[in-house]
């Protein structure tokens, strides 16, 4: 009796939770189920709104050649900078030298009986002297600056240019050539050194030393005869 009781009970709990209408007060409609009934919304868009354009990135590469091209620029950029400091300190350098010139040397020669294998020997003492364009003394010479500096302490007097000291010379052969005869090349001289070697002072960024004649347009010199 009490089972049916409570089961008669359960089934009449469905009935009281109704509202008007048939719906359940627990299980109402929700709020999306209301929007789905809303009716149809739209909207507009102003006719000055214009669509945005698309474009594509265009992906480009360096071919291998200009990758070589710009370091083979960087490296001559950073040798050329190189060559300029060097060349700036050794104009400094020149500047502050306070020793003799070569107008000291031909008022007082140190060596006044001329031999070229002192001329050479003398010529040796300035190898690593830095090349210092129109320089004239150990703290930097030219070609013809050096030529003219060494050739001074033997009180023979030089202008200090190639073709101005190639005038002073007598020409003579290779063959006959002894180290301490001037080498003259176009806008180039220096010492013969034998072997077919030249003592000179290069150009910027160098020094002097002794290297193989690299031409076969140059003649040979020889002053004090």
């Amino acid at each position: 009796m009490t089972v049916a009781t409570g089961i008669i009970a359960t089934m009449s709990i469905p009935a009281f939770a109704l509202q008007e209408g048939g719906q359940s007060a627990a299980f109402g409609p929700s709020a999306e189920d209301t929007m789905k009934k809303a009716q149809a919304q739209s909207v507009e868009v102003a006719g000055g709104v214009a669509a945005s354009a698309v474009s594509r990135d265009v992906a480009t590469a360096t071919s291998q050649q200009e990758l070589d091209s710009k370091k083979a620029a960087a490296a001559a950029a950073a040798a050329a900078e190189a060559a300029r400091q060097r060349a700036a300190v050794s104009f400094a350098n020149y500047a502050a030298y306070s020793g003799p010139s070569v107008s000291d040397f031909l008022a007082n020669p140190p060596y006044p009986s001329f031999s070229l294998s002192q001329v050479f020997s003398v010529a040796q003492q300035y190898i690593g002297t830095p090349y210092v364009y129109g320089g004239s003394t150990p703290a930097g010479f030219d070609c013809s600056g050096y030529v003219m500096y060494v050739y001074a302490q033997f009180g023979i007097s030089l202008p200090h240019s190639v073709s101005g000291q190639a005038a002073r010379g007598k020409r003579i052969s290779i063959q006959d050539a002894q180290p301490g005869d001037i080498v003259i090349m176009p806008g180039h001289d220096g010492f013969y050194a034998g072997n077919g070697n030249i003592m000179d002072a290069p150009d910027s960024g160098r020094s002097i030393s002794i290297r193989p004649i690299w031409t076969s347009d140059f003649y040979i010199v020889r002053l004090g005869i």
